[in-house]
C-alpha cells in the first residue's frame, strides 16, 4: 500500500496528537497523584505537630508548677531570713 504526501501527513498528525494527548493525560494524573499524596502528608504533619504541641504543653505547665514551688519556698526562706536578721540587728543595737 504506498501513501502518498498528504496521507503521510495526517498520519503524522494524528500520531503527534495521539502522543500529546498521552502525555497530557499521564501529566494530569500524575500531578493528581502527587497533590493527593502531599495533602496526606499534610494532614498526617498536622496531626503529628498537635501531638508535640500537646506534649509540649503539658510539660511546660509541669515545668512551670515546679519552678512556682521552687520560688515559693524560696521566697518563704528570704522572709525567714530577714526576720532572723531583722531580729540580730534589733538586739544588737539595743545593746550598745
Amino acid at each position: 500500500m504506498r501513501l502518498d504526501d498528504p496521507q503521510v501527513w495526517t498520519l503524522i498528525g494524528v500520531f503527534t496528537t495521539m502522543m500529546l494527548g498521552g502525555m497530557t493525560l499521564m501529566t494530569m494524573q500524575f500531578s493528581r497523584v502527587i497533590r493527593a499524596e502531599i495533602g496526606g502528608l499534610r494532614g498526617e504533619l498536622r496531626g503529628e505537630i498537635g501531638g508535640l504541641r500537646g506534649d509540649l504543653s503539658g510539660r511546660l505547665e509541669n515545668l512551670e508548677g515546679r519552678l512556682t514551688g521552687r520560688i515559693d519556698a524560696l521566697e518563704h526562706k528570704v522572709d525567714s531570713l530577714d526576720k532572723e536578721v531583722a531580729n540580730l540587728a534589733t538586739r544588737f543595737w539595743r545593746s550598745q
